[in-house]
């Protein structure tokens, strides 16, 4: 019998779906200005790194339980790398210049409870089916923004494989923590 008290409900769960990140060099002079207080830019081989990141969101619950009409939805997001020192843990983690959804109610709640740079707009996907058992040939998104379509898309080269340790890929996936300018309080 466990004398702690019980873990906090989870608020926001989802699967993660079919991912394309496109990744680029930025001027650190651009980055800074949208740094939160009490980060740094976390800097890979001395460069600063974004990524443009678009994904499904599919059988997203909110404190466990199913939104109707808002469980499967496309998300593009522009972000890049920063890191934190807590209690001597180094915490490394992203910050969000920019998050398009296509569903109005979650940009407000994202807007209103975190202060993260959601917007709404029509959005579409293609998803080009590759053979069974294996990855899409073939990944894009798009949105409409002023009346006109803008979109990423990409499609693997090559085979798969584990990010190698001290790697760019393994320096932009393992990034686990989201920090934010927020108008009130910490960031």
């Amino acid at each position: 019998m466990s004398s702690g008290s019980a873990p906090a409900p989870v608020f926001l769960s989802a699967e993660w779906r079919h991912l394309l990140m496109l990744n680029y060099e930025a001027d650190p002079s651009v980055l800074a200005p949208l740094t939160p207080p009490g980060v740094e830019l976390d800097l890979f081989d001395g460069r600063a790194l974004c990524s443009v990141v678009g994904f499904l969101f599919l059988k997203t619950k909110v404190l466990g339980i199913p939104v109707p009409g808002h469980r499967d939805f496309e998300e593009v997001n522009l972000r890049f790398y920063v890191r934190r020192e807590v209690d001597g843990e180094l915490r490394r983690g992203v910050v969000f210049v920019r998050e398009l959804v296509p569903r109005p109610a979650i940009a407000l709640v994202a807007r209103r409870v975190y202060e993260e740079p959601y917007s709404a707009l029509p959005m579409r996907r293609e998803i080009v089916a590759g053979a069974a058992d294996s990855p899409p040939p073939s990944v894009g998104f798009s949105w409409k923004r002023e009346g006109a379509w803008e979109s990423v898309s990409g499609r693997p080269v090559g085979d798969y494989f584990e990010s190698a340790p001290g790697s760019e890929e393994e320096f932009i996936t393992e990034h686990y923590w989201g920090y934010t300018k927020r108008s009130r309080g910490p960031t």
